[in-house]
């Protein structure tokens, strides 16, 4: 290097990427075309020609980004590309096959070639069967150093303590193989074997060869012997079991092994002049088809920040920043696909159509809306066999518990309003449950109601204990039932526990009250929240008294004219208190093993189904996760489940978390969802899902493919009381299950606008 040095804000100038796999590959020689008077340096530990795997999947917007940034690289790429459109499942004989999906791969090793040639042309220092220095000595040598060096990288373990990696192992074993034809479409094929379920992912890479994936839970693996069988017995194995999709074929591997997958998240991705890219970074499951993808797209954005930013350190930031989200959000899309296959026995019984929608909307990216437009005839098919009326969107069939029937899916979820006063609901709640039963949904539920002045959240909570506050409700109801007939009402009932006498939640959510705070009891004498009023463990004889206020509510409730009542065992109140291990630390009969924790929940669900009215339902929301170490299990959610069912609970309302303070909840769009499909399936239950579910199309695609039966949503309704009415609008459905009250039906249509096209022109003039 001769001359001046080179401003920081001029670009790093001597960059290092530690590993050649596609993104490494691809950040250095987009590095090196932005800048030729870098002087990058790829060290890459195995020879040129040696790779693992075999097919790599883009999709057409990745492809859009490479084609901007390099399009040598992207004409090399559409050459060698193998197209295709449609899905192919497979299950029990039947094969059901959905279109219009867009898929471009090719070989591994053709795309790395690809790579290694571009790379070569523009001057990057390619240095093959070389192991990388340790990162604190490139840290030193080089401006930028680019760990992509995979999911097991050394670089991210070296320094743990900067990129705080999470590494979570999951329940399957898989492995990478390749068969010497090519698929005529993405193939799911299911294999019910006398060791378990088993299933093939397989796409095509070239015009005679596909990458074959298969794919089986860790126990179903050890059963079949797996555990026992070299790399050429497991081949041969898998060949057999999957002949008729390879048509007799054999399979081919490549230094193939089982493996479990791992889902690597990173606090940070960089840290000085060292950032992490691809694998190294993040990993999602190969069942959404997304490694390669994340790790090009990581480089193109890379590229571009360096570019944009004077600073490695700023670039870096908003590298971070960008791309940190997107990715989260695929990884929350993996994980719902990943699990889906851990759980796929659960499905197995479904109806052969349902079952491919449910397997394509797995990841809830491809939904029923979007499946509509790329492939009407399959997504009518699936529609027709669950039993829509023609033009009858999913969410607007109807749907029967008991002696009710809800004319559509959609439920208003329970939602504190904590404006009562002295327990009695008032105007507001007129005004507000009014409206949103207006609004068009097939049921509107109150928010808790409870069953004592002590068993209030805050001071402004709704009850049922005097017979006053029973009118009032009454009034509530027969408002519901003159002037939104077709909607039913139903109330929630519950107990603060150990989480009462505190104040609205505007004034501070589960902060005590300055003053007037009344004494508390739960299963154990454990606070909230640190420095929180500590409860009393309640005794048998209250325990006695508190299921008879829960019972005396209920009669209340009925005469109340509610069409349906939830008994309210979620969120860390009374009743979940002694459901979850966290929160009940009893050494008696109400507390130790599940099946202790469950007595008492179970005696109050007994006391009100004996006074409810017989033909209307009863429900019960749960916390099926605590989102806690040492919280409620997935499989202890489900025995919950189970219990209440055969008690009489006509559906489960499938909730998570509020029950400890310190919980770590995993967000995302309808993120509980995943807890109501396993009780549902594994119970044979119907259920109630909640959690961020705000669209029409996530209601009809989680109702279609059977994982839940109805869809609460909360803030939804709060931004538009008649969101139901709107969604039916929106879909261009008139029907029974949403119409509109008369005096509104003038407004079922948007309103005009003022117009913002300009006219025409009439004629075409010539010279």
């Amino acid at each position: 290097m001769t001359g001046a040095p080179r401003k920081e804000a001029d670009g790093p100038l001597r960059v290092a990427v530690i590993g050649g796999g596609p993104g490494g590959l691809y950040a250095a020689a987009l590095l090196k075309r932005l800048d030729a008077a870098r002087e990058i340096t790829v060290f890459e530990r195995n020879p040129p020609d040696v790779t693992f795997g075999f097919g790599v999947v883009l999709s057409d917007e990745t492809l859009g980004g490479i084609e901007h940034a390099d399009p040598v690289v992207y004409e090399a790429l559409r050459r060698d590309f193998v197209r295709w459109d449609d899905i192919d499942i497979v299950h029990r004989g039947t094969r059901h096959t959905s279109g219009g999906h867009g898929f471009a791969a090719l070989g591994r090793h053709r795309l790395l070639e690809i790579l290694h040639e571009r790379c070569r042309s523009l001057g990057v220092d390619l240095r093959f069967g070389a192991e990388a220095p340790a990162p604190a000595v490139l840290t030193r040598a080089y401006d930028l150093v680019v760990a992509a060096d995979g999911v097991h990288s050394a670089t991210r373990t070296a320094h743990a303590d900067a990129f705080r990696p999470r590494v979570t192992g999951h329940r399957c074993r898989y492995i990478w193989l390749a068969a010497d034809l090519a698929f005529d479409a993405f193939r799911f094929e299911i294999a019910e074997t006398e060791h378990g379920v088993m299933q093939l992912h397989g796409y095509p890479f070239a015009a005679d060869a596909s990458t074959v994936i298969v794919e089986m839970r860790e126990e179903v693996w050890r059963a079949a012997g797996f555990a026992d069988l070299d790399e050429q017995g497991s081949v041969e194995r898998c060949a057999k079991i999957f002949a008729d999709a390879l048509g007799g074929r054999p399979l081919r591997s490549n230094g193939s092994a089982w493996t479990v997958f791992r889902t690597v998240v990173n606090e940070r991705w960089s840290h000085g002049n060292l950032v992490l890219l691809g694998d190294a970074a993040h990993t999602a499951h190969f069942s959404i088809g997304s490694g390669t993808k994340l790790a090009v797209e990581d480089a193109l954005a890379l590229a571009a920040c360096l570019d944009e930013r004077p600073t490695v350190a700023e670039a870096l930031t908003a590298y971070e920043e960008e791309r940190k989200p997107v990715v989260a959000s695929t990884q929350r899309a993996a994980r719902a696909s990943l699990e889906w296959f851990e759980d796929l026995d659960l499905y197995l019984g479904q109806r052969p159509r349902q079952f491919a929608f449910n397997l394509l909307t797995r990841s809830r990216r491809v939904t029923h809306d979007n499946l509509r437009l790329r492939d009407p005839s399959f997504t009518g098919a699936v529609e027709r066999e669950f039993g829509c009326p023609p033009g009858t969107p999913p969410m607007f069939t109807p749907f029967r518990l008991r002696g009710l029937t809800l004319r559509n899916r959609v439920v208003v979820s329970p939602m504190d309003m904590y404006s009562a006063v002295d327990g009695l609901p008032g105007d507001f709640h007129l005004v507000h449950l009014g409206a949103r039963a207006l609004g068009g949904a097939g049921l509107v539920m109150t928010e808790m109601v409870c069953v004592s002045p002590e068993g209030r959240i805050t001071p402004g909570c709704a009850g049922l204990w005097t017979g006053r506050q029973t009118e009032a409700w009454r009034r509530i109801t027969d408002f519901v039932h003159r002037q939104a007939p077709g909607t039913a009402i139903g109330v929630q009932l519950g107990h603060s526990g150990r989480k009462g006498s505190t104040r609205l939640m505007w004034e501070g959510m589960d902060e005590p009250l300055p003053d007037g705070n009344w004494p508390l009891v739960a299963a154990s004498p454990l606070p909230y929240r640190p420095g929180g009023q500590v409860p009393r463990q309640v005794t048998r004889a209250q325990l006695t008294d508190i299921r008879e206020q829960f019972a005396t509510s209920a009669w209340r409730a009925a005469r109340a004219g509610f069409d349906l009542l939830e008994l309210h065992c979620a969120h860390g109140y009374l009743l979940s208190g002694f459901l979850s291990p966290l929160t009940n630390h009893r050494t008696d009969a109400y507390g130790g093993s599940l099946e202790r924790r469950l007595r008492f929940p179970l005696e109050v669900f007994d006391a009100v189904r004996a006074v409810w009215p017989e033909e209307r339902p009863m429900t019960v929301r749960l916390s099926a996760a605590d989102w806690a170490e040492g919280g409620t299990t997935a499989e202890e959610a489900v025995a919950i489940a189970r219990a209440f069912a055969a008690h009489g609970a006509d559906a489960v309302d499938v909730s998570t978390g509020q029950v400890v303070a310190e919980e770590r909840p995993e967000f995302g769009r309808s993120y509980q969802t995943p807890f109501a499909d396993r009780i549902r399936n594994s119970v044979g239950v119907p259920v109630i899902a909640v959690g961020a579910i705000s669209s029409w199309d996530d209601v009809n695609s989680l109702i279609l493919a059977g994982r839940t039966d109805l869809c609460a949503l909360a803030r939804p309704h709060l931004y538009d009381p008649h969101w139901t009415l709107h969604a039916a609008a929106e879909q261009g459905y008139e029907g029974a299950a949403a119409q509109w009250p008369a005096p509104y039906r003038a407004g079922s249509r948007p309103p005009r606008t003022g117009r913002a096209d300009a006219p025409r022109p009439r004629l075409t003039l010539r010279n």
